[in-house]
């Protein structure tokens, strides 16, 4: 289902203590001449939140809904998303600063480098990925968000007993998945089922391509991995 577009956010919302950006990714990037955080060399509690907390990580944000509810509701962990699309990236860190959220941050900019070169191992609590692009024709399924470099990075950046979480509501995609994470990362052992929760409001639920799946009963393939000590 396809992105609903977005206005941008309003100039008077703050987004400096939310938004980071990959600047060197491209010097043609949409947000090159804008005052935006560069992101540190490392992404760690200490460096990004000045604090210890366990860190978890989303890919592909979107509007971040996730990233403000997960926040929110888990006070003691700090979260960090990354999405390639900058004007979802801004939306995300307005939705973050207008509801106070001092414990989450998002990127703008690929996941690949800074998974390859910016997060140290066993760092990550959590790393969550839900309703990625399935790049439906086959000669573009080597850009798909969860393939077997990023899990190999997954499985080294969580520490003994980490999560990673992966939804998607494409049967192809999630079952093609578990089989490489099988072969690719013994170490994450076997995909343990998430239940679907009952919904209390029209935003309770993890991602807004979660509601619209929903919505439109349409089946969500839900299971999350824990790495072996």
């Amino acid at each position: 289902m396809p992105r609903s577009p977005l206005r941008s956010p309003k100039p008077s919302i703050d987004l400096s203590q939310h938004l980071m950006l990959m600047r060197e990714q491209s010097p043609h990037h949409p947000a090159a001449e804008e005052t935006v955080a560069e992101v540190p060399a490392e992404l760690s509690s200490p460096v990004l939140f000045e604090n210890d907390w366990p860190l978890e990580l989303e890919i592909g944000s979107g509007k971040g809904l996730f990233l403000a509810t997960a926040s929110q509701a888990t006070p003691g962990h700090n979260f960090v998303g990354i999405e390639i699309v900058h004007k979802y990236a801004k939306h995300t860190a307005a939705r973050l600063s207008k509801a106070d959220c001092e414990n989450a941050k998002i990127i703008s900019g690929d996941a690949g480098p800074i998974l390859r070169d910016r997060i140290a191992p066993g760092s990550l609590e959590a790393v969550h990925v839900y309703f990625p692009d399935p790049w439906w024709k086959k000669r573009h399924r080597k850009r798909r968000v969860v393939n077997e470099t990023s899990v190999k990075h997954f499985l080294t950046a969580l520490r003994p007993g980490g999560r990673f979480h992966f939804w998607t509501d494409v049967l192809d995609y999630f079952e093609s998945t578990v089989e490489m994470i099988a072969a690719v990362a013994p170490e994450f052992g076997v995909p343990i089922p998430e239940q679907k929760k009952q919904s209390t409001h029209d935003l309770d639920y993890r991602t807004h391509f979660e509601r619209r799946s929903r919505q439109n009963q349409i089946p969500v393939y839900r299971v999350r991995y824990e790495k072996r000590g």
